[in-house]
């Protein structure tokens, strides 16, 4: 099971290793400013005040380009790649156990995926979350690299965090766990004790993690290219793949933007009053830097911990509406929304809340397309007016002027209210929008990558309803809306006889 947050001196300097807990602790000296532990007395950062406006900043650099340090990287990178798909394959040859041999190449690729590192991991993540649009045998090996990555080690992460804090950890925090509570691809995460008792994390990002993953897209980018003039790999749109990938990685690597995301989605839930069981880990500005961000510790358990939920006798559904009326809040009013609700970020925690994790990855949608949003769900949710759908697919592209609302929107219906009004078995509201993206993409219309992100939370979404709650239509709950079109709930609430939830 697992438990806790887990988004991720001198040469003479004696140190020693609690044995039970791993955790170091300093010698009881009392260097200027601090305190007989060796803490520093009100330790400020620094982003003790806020990082500044320039750190905030995404500055990635040119995909479409290839130099030396690629070159190098390239060569390294297929000699791993070709070495551990052969080694797979001549075990397969010497073996045969129940598998094709493309099955052993792709496992041995994706060995090689993990001897490469991070950036390389990334990419297996991707594969096996759109496992529609790779060979089978690539996506089923790719699921393994969804689990943790391997740790660097304690000693990196101490040196880390005195070069970005300007201190050793000893003269910051009271207690700092050299073992890890996760590591991913681009950052760990290391329990702390604040000064002051709080318990907290720190997430780190890898040493160099940049250079070395923008060096990595760029080879992926030049491989994408070339392999996307083969058959079998165009219907894939590898290019556009990495070129996501490497819109999300840079964004991701700025440690001060993921920090500032996070305080302003936390404290954007309570905007309207409510939302009391759901929440964010504060930020600790005093203990932020460049690559480090320190923030409340939660405990509790993944969402898709189904069996744990169950036993605790938390009422799933009613935790996941919450949630999700909080993701839909964030998209549709506030701007900024999570854009990875896997279960790993998304937790239930031991008092009944649930609590959002890692803001790496986050959308904003366009306000034309915010307002079309807006319009889909107001009419699935409210009135079942389709011809406000059609409209709003004009406003946006999506359908040609000259279609009349008032006889397309009927038509619409006809097919989508006799599915909405079943269960989520029948219907999926993530696919019907990844459905209205490929309507857009036959009229010429292009849609803004956040919509790719909305749909893929909405699958999520859905995902978890499946099992706590397998009656659920989340395309169907007005409580939903509640903060979005808040005179218009009230009315259908009551002429439906429906109590919402707190």
């Amino acid at each position: 099971m697992r438990r806790g947050l887990a988004p991720t001196g001198g040469a003479r300097e004696r140190r020693y290793l609690d044995p039970v807990d791993h955790i170091e602790r300093e010698p009881d000296l009392a260097p200027s400013g601090t305190d007989a532990a060796g803490l520093v007395s009100h330790f400020r950062g620094p982003y003790a005040d806020g990082p500044p406006p320039a750190a905030l900043e995404v500055h990635a650099p040119e995909l479409d380009k290839f130099g030396i340090a690629e070159l190098r990287r390239s060569v390294l990178s297929a000699f791993v790649l070709v070495a551990a798909v052969l080694r797979a394959s001549v075990a397969w040859v010497l073996r045969r156990r129940g598998r094709s041999l493309a099955q052993a190449a792709a496992v041995g690729l994706v060995d090689g995926f993990e001897q490469l590192g991070p950036t390389f991991v990334k990419l297996g993540q991707l594969i096996a979350s759109s496992p529609s649009l790779f060979p089978a045998p690539l996506a089923e090996a790719c699921v393994r690299t969804l689990d943790e990555v391997s740790p660097f080690p304690a000693e990196t992460a101490r040196r880390l965090i005195a070069e970005d804090l300007g201190r050793p950890v000893g003269q910051i925090f009271s207690r700092f766990d050299d073992q890890p509570l996760s590591a991913a691809s681009i950052a760990q995460v290391h329990s702390v004790v604040l000064p002051d008792g709080r318990d907290a994390v720190v997430k780190l990002q890898r040493p160099d993690i940049a250079n070395r993953m923008n060096t990595d897209l760029r080879i992926q980018y030049l491989l994408a290219k070339l392999l996307s003039r083969l058959d079998g790999f165009k219907r894939a749109n590898i290019i556009g793949i990495i070129e996501d990938l490497h819109h999300v990685t840079n964004q991701e690597l700025n440690a001060a933007l993921e920090a500032h995301r996070q305080t302003r989605f936390r404290d954007q839930i309570s905007a309207f009053g409510d939302n009391e069981g759901i929440t964010a880990p504060e930020v600790y500005w005093d203990y932020c830097g460049p690559h480090v961000i320190c923030m409340e510790r939660m405990s509790g358990v993944p969402m898709d911990e189904f069996g744990v939920i169950a036993e605790r006798e938390i009422d799933g559904e009613l935790v996941l509406r919450r949630g999700i009326k909080v993701w839909v809040e964030a998209a549709l009013i506030h701007g900024p929304f999570h854009g990875d609700v896997h279960a790993g970020n998304l937790w239930v925690l031991d008092d009944g809340r649930a609590t959002y994790l890692d803001f790496g990855i986050m959308g904003e949608l366009p306000p034309e397309w915010k307002e079309t949003m807006r319009d889909i769900l107001y009419t699935s949710m409210i009135d079942q007016d389709y011809s406000r759908v059609v409209r709003a697919y004009q406003r946006v592209g999506v359908m040609p002027a000259d279609i009349d609302p008032d006889i397309a929107g009927p038509q619409i219906a006809m097919v989508m209210e006799p599915m909405l009004s079943q269960g989520l078995g029948a219907v999926s509201l993530g696919e019907t929008l990844k459905s209205n993206m490929e309507l857009a993409e036959q009229f010429g219309t292009s849609t803004p990558r956040e919509l790719v992100l909305i749909s893929k939370q909405l699958l999520y979404f859905e995902r978890y309803s499946r099992v706590l709650a397998p009656d659920y239509v989340l395309a169907r709950d007005i409580y939903l809306l509640k903060n979005v079109f808040p005179d218009d709930v009230a009315r259908v609430a009551a002429e439906r006889e429906i109590t919402l939830p707190d």
